[in-house]
């Protein structure tokens, strides 16, 4: 399974290194959790133990960024045979309650089901490096694409004056910018569906939104 992990590594400009994730750095990446998500449930909140399993379970799908040794930045991944017309779920009921044995070898999608990156790293370009890398590796194993939901991370600084529902339009018809989606639906994702309470977070007030990025898209 190490070999396997071990098998993506890109130096990128600056020091920074994209990978696959290794067992040492799972309690980093409980660290980088709680900073990257602080206002997030804490039992949604994805543990070194959790982070372990993933590398037994799906290791090709576990990536990190890292900084002269320092993770910086992840995404963790799955896969799975999505029914789009029967899409209702919960971050805790996708990840199987952070243990993701919910992924099934023979899926057809690559769903991401989170990404992070430490504050000072961001607008940087490397979250769309990680979508990118999430894609080659979704190529790589003859998949459909990638799946995803997004957290409407502006919504809850406004749930006051609007309901869930009016943010969404605004923001599928382009009358509003989200911090989080609009960047996914700029690199090509395509929103599908609002997901009410899907995670427990007041930057989002529980909202997310479904998005698809199929594999002849590029990213």
């Amino acid at each position: 399974m190490q070999d396997a992990i071990q098998k993506y590594y890109k130096d990128i400009p600056g020091g920074v290194v994209i990978r696959h994730m290794e067992y040492t750095d799972a309690f980093q990446l409980e660290d980088l959790q709680k900073v990257v998500f602080p206002t997030l449930a804490e039992d949604e909140l994805i543990r070194a133990p959790h982070y372990l399993k993933h590398l037994e379970i799906f290791p090709e799908g576990q990536l990190v960024i890292s900084h002269i040794g320092r993770v910086i930045g992840m995404t963790t991944t799955m896969r799975t045979n999505f029914n789009f017309q029967n899409y209702s779920h919960t971050f805790k009921e996708i990840i199987d309650g952070g243990w993701l044995t919910s992924h099934d070898p023979s899926g057809e999608w690559l769903y991401g089901l989170d990404m992070g990156l430490l504050p000072a790293y961001r607008r940087k370009g490397l979250a769309r490096i990680l979508y990118r890398t999430r894609h080659e590796i979704a190529r790589s194993l003859g998949l459909r694409g990638q799946i995803a939901v997004g957290m409407m991370s502006g919504y809850g600084a406004v749930k006051h004056e609007m309901t869930g529902e009016e943010y969404y339009h605004e923001l599928i018809t382009g009358k509003r910018n989200d911090p989080t989606l609009t960047p996914q639906m700029k690199i090509g994702f395509e929103p599908i569906a609002l997901m009410p309470d899907h995670v427990h977070d007041a930057v989002c007030g529980n909202f997310g939104v479904l998005i698809k990025l199929e594999i002849n898209q590029t990213v």
